[in-house]
């Protein structure tokens, strides 16, 4: 099992096809997702061309910095995205902080880790192994980050009268919040969690199905899923965690007191 199918832009054509189909589908029976679908698809094939260019000279380069500066860019990108899945009520500045910086963090240490320890490419910053993984992490991380502090917020909201009562009660922040932080870390990890528990039965992950595809040994290509999961389940209950608790730092203060207008727009 060696190489791989080259695909010319002919094969993406056909496959372009399906949704050009699904989009007069939508036509006629008035459901409306045809303009949405074309311009995810356009974005899709823009942007993936777009840095399959750029990676391709970075990869030549071989350089740490054109590297990092690669991954700070998607760092960027996750975090401006985090917020603005959030509601319009938010006051953008402090969350971009939390956010970015969670996952900035956490992006950072595990793909450290991960390749210096189980991958160890020479070098180590190896763009072909350090963007690609990087990516994957930051991915999940974005998502679980962006649905536990959504959660969080939302049930902040909600429950203000409560949250207050028990403040003035005597409970400390731990008391009040913890319950809080549980539910959200529990709604950003839960696809996650699906994705452990579904995959190989349900489904093959994509990198598996790549790795496969391109020719690589499946039991081999079982062990590098079973990796990239677990680095990719930590970093999301990290990042989960991780936002969660920095929420509630900045919606209250030294004496324990809910302040919504830290991260709420009045």
């Amino acid at each position: 099992m060696n190489g791989y199918i080259h695909l010319s832009f002919i094969d993406l054509s056909l496959a372009t096809s399906l949704l050009l189909f699904i989009t007069i589908l939508s036509m006629v029976l008035s459901i409306g997702i045809g303009r949405t679908v074309i311009i995810a698809a356009t974005r899709l094939v823009l942007q993936l061309l777009l840095v399959g260019f750029i990676l391709l000279k970075v990869f030549a380069l071989q350089s740490f910095w054109y590297s990092l500066l690669v991954v700070i860019v998607m760092m960027l990108a996750a975090s401006r995205e985090i917020v603005a899945r959030l509601k319009s009520g938010i006051k953008w500045r402090w969350t971009l902080g939390i956010s970015g910086t969670v996952t900035g963090i956490v992006t950072l240490i595990v793909s450290f880790v991960a390749l210096n320890t189980a991958l160890r490419p020479h070098p180590w910053y190896d763009a072909k192994y350090f963007i690609p993984l990087t990516g994957m992490i930051l991915g999940n991380v974005m998502s679980a980050a962006s649905l536990s502090l959504k959660g969080l917020l939302d049930i902040i909201q909600r429950e203000q009268r409560t949250i207050e009562a028990r403040l003035a009660l005597g409970h400390t922040r731990g008391e009040t919040f913890n319950p809080l932080i549980r539910q959200a870390v529990v709604i950003g990890i839960m696809p996650l969690i699906n994705q452990m528990s579904a995959a190989g039965i349900v489904t093959l992950p994509g990198t598996m199905s790549g790795q496969i595809l391109a020719g690589i040994n499946p039991f081999d290509a079982a062990k590098y899923q079973i990796l990239l999961m677990l680095l990719i389940s930590s970093a999301g209950i990290l990042a989960a965690i991780g936002v969660s608790f920095l929420a509630v730092l900045r919606i209250t203060d030294h004496r324990d007191r809910l302040r919504i207008d830290h991260l709420f727009k009045k």
